[in-house]
C-alpha cells in the first residue's frame, strides 16, 4: 500500500463519525409477514433474489454459474427445500421484495453496514473486502487522494451503500462529491464498462468486483480505495431468527470446507476462467446464445409448439450439448437417442448432430401426440412428455394407471402421477394389474423433469 492511500485510511479512521445524514430507504423497512425456517421447509421452497453478473449468477454453455448461484444450491440441499431463484438488480426493490416475504434471502454482495442492520438481519460475513475507485487509466490524471474528487461526478448503483460511502466522504474532506444514481434496473458492472468505454469518468464497486473487471477491461484503475474495510453478506429478514441460524451454521460449515474455497478461487482469483465467461459467445455476460444449435433448437421447438430453451434444457440435461458422448446402455449424441430409434424414424447417422436432434424432437413430438390424448392441459403434459423421454413411455402410463385406481389425479403431474411412479419399485404397486411394465426404480424421471424445468426458468431469466 503506498504513502497516499495509507494517509487517507488514517484520515478515514479520524473521520469515520462524521456522517452525512441519511435519505429516508425507498423499501419497506418492517417485515409485513411471519414466515421463519419451518414455513418455508412445509412450503419446500427457498425464495431467493440474486443479481446477474459476472460473480453472483449467469449462464455458460447452458449451465448456470456464480458464486451465489453454487452456494444457495448447497444452501437449498442443506435446508431440504428447493430453489426458485428470481433476478433483480434494484437493491431497493429487493429489499422490499425480503420484508414482504416475496423471497427469503437477498443474496446480494451487500456491504453489512450499520444503517441496513435496522432493517434487517445478515448472515455472518461470507469475505471481507472495500470500495474503491474505478478509474480509466487513460485519463489524462488519475485521482490519487479523495480531495481531487471534490466537484466530480461519481456514477453508482441504485441503492447502493457506494451512495452513502460517498456522501459521507464529501464530509470527511469538507467538499462535495457529486453523486449520480445510475437507473434503478441499473448494474455496477454496466457503470464499470462504462468506464472502461470512456462514457463515465468514475464509478465505484467494491474491490472483489472490480478486481474480476479488471481482468476483462486492462485499462482500468481500481487502487484508490475509498472505504475501510467492510464485510459481505447476505440479508434476511428480522423476525426469521431461526432461517438465520440455520444459514449461519451451514456458512460456517461450508467455509470450514475445501470446496468454498475451490468455488471462491473459481469467481475470484482466476482471470482465465473469468476472461472466458466474460467474452464467450455462450455466456449470458456476453452473448445470447446457449450452444452452437441454438438454432436447431428453434426450428425444432416450433414441430412442438415449445419454447426453444425448453428444449435446449433437455438437451442440455441429455448430453450437456455434447455430441460425441455415448452412454452405457447404447444412447447417442445430443439428445441421447438409440439406435432402434434413429432407425424407427428413419434416420441413419444418429452421430451427426443435426441428425440426432431432428430425431429426438420427432421423438418428443410422437410422446406429445400420445399424451395429448388424455393430457388436454400442455403445461401439465409437457411434464409426461419429459418423463416418458427419460425413463419410457410404459412406465409412465403404469403411474397414469396407478393414480387412477388410487384416487390420485391421472391427468396432473406434481404429486398425483409422480407420486405413483415414486412408488413402482414397491411390490404392492408394481405388481399391480394395472401395471404393465412391472418394477421401476424411478427416482431418476422425477428428478429429470424437475431438473429440466428449473434450467428452462433460468433460461428465460438469462436468455431471450
Amino acid at each position: 500500500m503506498n504513502r497516499k492511500v495509507s494517509l487517507f485510511f488514517l484520515w478515514v479512521l479520524i473521520a469515520f463519525a462524521c456522517k452525512a445524514p441519511h435519505d429516508e430507504p425507498n423499501f419497506v423497512t418492517e417485515p409485513t409477514v411471519e414466515l421463519d425456517l419451518k414455513a418455508i421447509q412445509q412450503r419446500g421452497e427457498l425464495n431467493v433474489v440474486l443479481d446477474n453478473n459476472s460473480v453472483s449468477y449467469f449462464i455458460y454453455k447452458g449451465n448456470p454459474m456464480g458464486y451465489e448461484y453454487e452456494l444457495l444450491q448447497r444452501l437449498a440441499k442443506y435446508l431440504k427445500v428447493s430453489l426458485k431463484i428470481k433476478v433483480i438488480s434494484s437493491i431497493d426493490e429487493a429489499f422490499t421484495l425480503l420484508n414482504t416475504g416475496e423471497t427469503d434471502i437477498v443474496a446480494f454482495p451487500l456491504s453489512i453496514t450499520k444503517e441496513r442492520t435496522q432493517y434487517f438481519a445478515f448472515t455472518d460475513a461470507h469475505y471481507v473486502t472495500t470500495q474503491v475507485l474505478v478509474q480509466n487509466k487513460q485519463s489524462k490524471k488519475l485521482v490519487e487522494t479523495p480531495f481531487e474528487l471534490i466537484g466530480q461526478e461519481v456514477f453508482v448503483k441504485n441503492g447502493s451503500s457506494f451512495k452513502t460511502r460517498l456522501k459521507n466522504l464529501s464530509e470527511e474532506i469538507g467538499g462535495e462529491i457529486i453523486v449520480k444514481e445510475d437507473t434503478i434496473d441499473g448494474e455496477t458492472e454496466s457503470l464499470i464498462q462504462g468506464v472502461a468505454d470512456g462514457k463515465i469518468k468514475f464509478t465505484v464497486a467494491d474491490r472483489t468486483i472490480a478486481v474480476v473487471n479488471s481482468w476483462y477491461y486492462p485499462n482500468l484503475d481500481i487502487n484508490m480505495p475509498i472505504s475501510l474495510p467492510q464485510q459481505i453478506g447476505w440479508a434476511l429478514r428480522k423476525n426469521s431468527p431461526e432461517l438465520v441460524k440455520a444459514t449461519n451454521s451451514w456458512l460456517s460449515g461450508i467455509k470450514s470446507s475445501a470446496i468454498y474455497q475451490v468455488i471462491y478461487n473459481k469467481y475470484f482469483n482466476s482471470p482465465r476462467f473469468s476472461m472466458i465467461t466474460n467474452s464467450s459467445d455462450y455466456s449470458s455476460l456476453s452473448g445470447n446464445k446457449l450452444s452452437p444449435y441454438d438454432d436447431q433448437f428453434k426450428e425444432g421447438a416450433k414441430t412442438l409448439s415449445w419454447d426453444w430453451r425448453l428444449l435446449a434444457s433437455v438437451v442440455y440435461q441429455e448430453s450437456n450439448f455434447n455430441p460425441s458422448i455415448k452412454s452405457w446402455a447404447g444412447a447417442v449424441g445430443l439428445m441421447q437417442v438409440m439406435p432402434e430409434t434413429g432407425e424407427y424414424f428413419g434416420v441413419s447417422n444418429i452421430e451427426d448432430p443435426s441428425q440426432n436432434i431432428k430425431v429426438g424432437v420427432r421423438f418428443l413430438k410422437f410422446l406429445d401426440n400420445e399424451w395429448a390424448k388424455t393430457v388436454t392441459d400442455s403445461t401439465e403434459r409437457v411434464k409426461f412428455v419429459l418423463a416418458s423421454y427419460n425413463v419410457g413411455l410404459s412406465h409412465i402410463l403404469d403411474a397414469r394407471n396407478l393414480a387412477n385406481k388410487y384416487g390420485r389425479s391421472p391427468v396432473k403431474w406434481d404429486n398425483n402421477v409422480e407420486y405413483m411412479l415414486s412408488q413402482k419399485s414397491n411390490p404392492k404397486y408394481y405388481r399391480d394389474k394395472v401395471v404393465a411394465a412391472g418394477y421401476c426404480r424411478c427416482y431418476g424421471p422425477i428428478v429429470y423433469v424437475k431438473e429440466v424445468l428449473n434450467r428452462f426458468e433460468e433460461y428465460k431469466i438469462h436468455i431471450e
